[in-house]
């Protein structure tokens, strides 16, 4: 992404007053200016997107991100280790994270990457990002592309078995994200209905345009909305 395409989603993070503005560490500093006067947070992306990146990398980089600005961090799972079944590589490296992160005081966010995973592990990951006590627990990156029989290759990212799975086996005080396939207003009511408590989307201006239309806003109101029989949020 160039600065000037950063520049404009930092501007509708602000005309619409999401939670956070979620960015590459390199944009703190552009992030912080634009934001300035708004309520918006930085959140910042680390061993982005393939989590490869050594621990102590990771922690560095959570750290220095945190230095910069960012008040929530984004970590992605080293995904090796989790479908290698190396369960304590993987808790003290989000151990580490999580105590360099929030001595700092800002919050972790850990990324799964549900598309490469089956249930047990997505399950072993709750266990432990409970365990450790992470602020979130989040489904993808946006770039867990999976090759198919065909060769081609294709994304579901957030599904609504997984979201499921996800809350019925995090902690009540972990937060559930989803990130990947909610289009319209209607994929973020359902996923709300699930427990998840934050989303990420590249179609905020649509679908909060949509809830303007609807009349919903930022007063408390009652929507119908049904996942039975849902696979997934949205298909890419």
């Amino acid at each position: 992404m160039t600065d000037v395409s950063i520049s404009e989603g930092l501007a509708i993070s602000a005309r619409y007053n999401v939670a956070t503005a979620c960015i590459k560490p390199f944009s703190i500093p552009q992030a912080r200016r634009a934001l300035e006067n708004t309520t918006v947070q930085i959140c910042a992306v680390i061993g982005f997107p393939h989590g490869n990146s050594s621990t102590k990398t990771k922690v560095f980089e959570a750290t220095e991100a945190v230095r910069e600005g960012a008040h929530e961090i984004d970590m992605v799972i080293n995904i090796g280790k989790v479908l290698g079944g190396e369960w304590a590589y993987v808790e003290d490296e989000v151990q580490q994270i999580n105590e360099a992160v929030v001595s700092r005081k800002a919050l972790l966010k850990v990324i799964f990457e549900t598309d490469f995973l089956g249930d047990a592990e997505i399950i072993k990951l709750c266990e432990i990002c409970t365990r450790v006590g992470v602020a979130f627990v989040k489904t993808s990156t946006g770039y867990g592309f999976v090759k198919q029989e065909n060769g081609m290759y294709s994304y579901n990212g957030a599904t609504i078995p997984h979201l499921k799975l996800m809350r019925k086996h995090c902690g009540a005080q972990v937060q559930i994200k989803a990130a990947g396939g909610v289009r319209t207003l209607d994929d973020l009511i359902r996923v709300r209905a699930l427990g998840v408590t934050r989303v990420g989307a590249t179609a905020t201006v649509a679908i909060l345009e949509e809830a303007k239309k609807r009349e919903i806003g930022e007063e408390v109101v009652e929507v119908q909305v049904s996942t039975a029989g849902a696979s997934q949020v949205s298909a890419y």
